[in-house]
């Protein structure tokens, strides 16, 4: 008789978790958690593609640092133009087999980033 009712509040036991686990609150809790799309169309050169260089690349390819890099500087709309031209920064930032893997020795750029460059560049990569 004990073990009945013992099996019978576990049983409801685990039901309520059950319940409580799956309600829309914390389905909803868990979605404004997700990650938010990324949005890669018409990129400026200014305001998207640069914030990216600054925070990958400026490091070692910046105006005051190009020691250690070839010497190649992509701190101006010029100087990036060029490797834009010959393929160079979309096939370094994407991992292109042929291509230097850049930033050299991290962590290939994310989606996202890689994506807005590369909307810029299939725009004309303009100066804007």
């Amino acid at each position: 008789m004990n073990k009945s009712i013992i099996g019978t509040i576990l049983g409801a036991c685990t039901v309520a978790l059950y319940m409580v686990s799956c309600s829309k609150s914390n389905g909803d809790q868990f979605t404004s958690s997700m990650p938010s799309t990324c949005d890669t169309v018409n990129m400026k050169y200014a305001t998207d593609v640069v914030t990216i260089l600054q925070a990958h690349c400026y490091g070692c390819h910046g105006g005051n640092s190009t020691a250690g890099s070839g010497g190649i500087a992509l701190d101006s709309y010029i100087n990036l133009k060029v490797f834009v031209d010959n393929g160079k920064l979309v096939g370094n930032i994407s991992h292109a087999a042929g291509f230097v893997p850049m930033p050299y020795g991290l962590p290939k750029l994310d989606d996202c980033s890689i994506n807005k460059v590369i909307d810029w560049v299939n725009n004309g990569a303009q100066n804007n």
